[in-house]
């Protein structure tokens, strides 16, 4: 099982001031974490796409880029590309790029997007929002699958025997389909043949498990090998030593970023109760001492099948001294505990 962490690259606000950390100061934090991630044998480092004043990174490849000059063995992907909203043909050009810088550790993670600023931003109608994602998740399969692309569709112009290049260390790239939890998209994802990594934030991680289901489902009928199957989690969590003081040091932050997206979604203002509650063993948050941490990891994995887990580490941008640290113990506690327990089973 890999075992990784992954960022949007959240920025502070300052309550004084009103205004919000520099993004450049951010990225520069972010080339440390990732490093470290790295030196304390992490196997994932993702980072996400948003075109908002909250958050520092627009372009993951460019980040990832950066990172693959400073880490010798981590798979860096994105977490996630907004594929509707982007160009197949670019996207694969940008990612092998760094899969060629890194000596063959990119990968890419696609979604429809949750957030949906980037539509606007680059001209595109959002009433086509589920026939973009279709259509480029297509797209971009058969770029990674074939060097040479004929293609028509409705959304993009037309390729004729165009070429696609620099092409991957290994010509293709692992492809990762992120959903939120639509049946339509996991069975879109089981049908191509795609890894699956489904974002839990929130609610009762048990109520996902018939979404798993499908998908294994689905890639059985559809004639995949079996032994090629790969299913993730993505999930929010910070490691500490005192879960106490994790807890008192985290929540203002963290509550002030769930209200931030959940003003524009119609949420109520995030509580306490809302926090503890999600860091019981039925409850979406990773938040606390290693142990829980392992427990929850392996209660995860047993319920889903999982062979990858994402900790989603920034949500509402804790202290840079605060992320080292969870990226320390998640790296040297809770991953070879993790791994120690699978084996044994």
């Amino acid at each position: 099982m890999e075992i990784g962490i992954s960022m949007f690259g959240d920025l502070a606000f300052n309550n004084a001031t009103r205004s919000f950390q520099s993004p450049q100061e951010r990225l520069q934090d972010m080339l440390e974490e990732i490093k470290l991630a790295d030196e304390v044998g992490l196997d994932v480092f993702g980072i996400g796409e948003h075109h908002r004043p909250d958050f520092a990174v627009s372009a993951p490849e460019i980040i990832l880029a950066a990172a693959a000059s400073v880490t010798k063995n981590i798979k860096l992907t994105s977490s996630v590309t907004v594929l509707s909203s982007a160009d197949p043909v670019r996207i694969y050009q940008n990612f092998s790029t760094v899969d060629l810088i890194s000596g063959g550790r990119a990968e890419i993670t696609v979604g429809r997007g949750s957030f949906i600023e980037s539509f606007p931003l680059f001209g595109y109608d959002l009433n086509d929002y589920n026939g973009l994602f279709s259509e480029k998740l297509q797209l971009l399969k058969e770029i990674n699958e074939n060097d040479v692309i004929t293609w028509k569709g409705k959304y993009r112009a037309t390729l004729d025997r165009q070429e696609v290049l620099p092409r991957a260390v290994n010509n293709n790239l692992d492809i990762w389909v992120a959903v939120g939890g639509t049946p339509q998209s996991v069975v879109r994802a089981a049908r191509l043949g795609l890894p699956l990594i489904i974002a839990i934030i929130g609610g009762m991680p048990s109520q996902f498990q018939p979404f798993f289901e499908l998908y294994k489902t689905e890639y059985l009928e559809a004639g995949h090998d079996p032994a090629k199957m790969q299913l993730a989690t993505h999930s929010h969590g910070l490691i500490g030593l005192d879960g106490k003081a994790l807890n008192d040091t985290y929540f203002p932050s963290y509550a002030a970023q769930m209200d931030r997206v959940g003003r524009s979604r119609g949420w109520a203002p995030y509580t306490r109760s809302q926090f503890e509650g999600g860091q019981t063993r039925n409850g979406a948050l990773f938040v606390g001492e290693p142990a829980a941490v392992v427990d929850k990891i392996l209660y995860h994995q047993e319920m889903f099948g999982l062979t990858r887990f994402l900790m989603h580490t920034d949500v509402g941008a804790p202290a840079h001294k605060d992320l080292m640290k969870s990226i320390e113990l998640l790296g040297t506690h809770v991953a070879p505990a993790v791994k120690k327990a699978l084996a044994v089973k």
